[in-house]
């Protein structure tokens, strides 16, 4: 059987619920995962996508911030969450799906910490936070991960390609060299596959959020890829695609994020 997977960066659920219609119905991923839904659980509009297929749901919201989904066609076994630096913020959930074809996967939805605009953990507490909330990651899933998929807005672009301009971006929050560092190190501990880029050299530029500072983001082009998929080592023979959509960045009242997709077979 083929799977589908997406990432999405909403920025507002309740805002954008339109552009989740359209991209669900357009594309049908099996799975999605959602971030900064910024929605309570109970204003989060699950019945809306229930109507679309996707009854199985996981749900981690608070007003206003941050919030994470999981959307699915498949049925949801169990779910689980980390409350990363013990912050009391909801930037993970987990599902545990079951497949048609009797293969269970543990989908995590990850809102990483943006970091502010200071690159300098003493001055600026929220680039702190956003370093340990790495940290973390490599010491929870080190060397544990089996038939898992980590997938969202970690918001750090690790390579040179993945940032319009690797010289002007070394002193910017999210390409920052400890930035990078922590990042490739989490990505080893956990044995992750860096999917997109499995199908997309490390020369070619690639990015999945563009500012809404641009008048025009799309000539400008000066983009960042911020957005990831993840898969668990032995997921590796399953893979077969992923693109970035980035006509979504274009639709109306975007995001500023693009959704992110992956294509496995069994």
């Amino acid at each position: 059987m083929r799977l589908s997977v997406a990432t999405w960066n909403i920025n507002s659920v309740r805002l954008r619920a339109g552009l989740v219609e359209k991209l669900l119905t357009e594309t049908a991923p099996d799975i999605l995962c959602l971030q900064e839904t910024k929605a309570k659980d109970e204003n989060f509009p699950a019945d809306h996508f229930s109507a679309l297929g996707y009854e199985a749901q996981a749900i981690a919201g608070e007003p206003s911030y941050n919030g994470v989904a999981i959307l699915s066609r498949h049925p949801i076994v169990t779910t689980d969450r980390i409350d990363f630096c013990a912050q009391g913020d909801t930037r993970h959930i987990q599902a545990r799906v079951a497949l048609p074809n009797g293969v269970e996967l543990d989908i995590h939805s990850l809102y990483v910490p943006a970091g502010g605009d200071v690159p300098d953990r003493e001055e600026n507490p929220k680039f702190d936070h956003k370093l340990r909330f790495v940290d973390e990651m490599a010491e929870r899933w080190a060397g544990t991960n089996t038939r898992s998929i980590v997938m969202g807005d970690l918001n750090i672009a690790p390579l040179e390609a993945d940032v319009w301009s690797h010289k002007q971006l070394l002193k910017v929050v999210s390409h920052t060299p400890i930035e990078v560092e922590k990042f490739e190190a989490a990505q080893r501990a956990g044995g992750w596959i860096d999917v997109t880029r499995q199908f997309t050299p490390v020369e070619t530029k690639l990015y999945s959020w563009w500012s809404y500072r641009a008048r025009d983001w799309a000539a400008s082009d000066r983009g960042r890829r911020l957005d990831h998929i993840w898969a668990s080592a032995d997921l590796e023979p399953a893979l077969r695609s992923s693109v970035i959509l980035r006509e979504a960045r274009g639709w109306e009242k975007p995001s500023d994020h693009a959704p992110v997709f992956a294509t496995l077979e069994f």
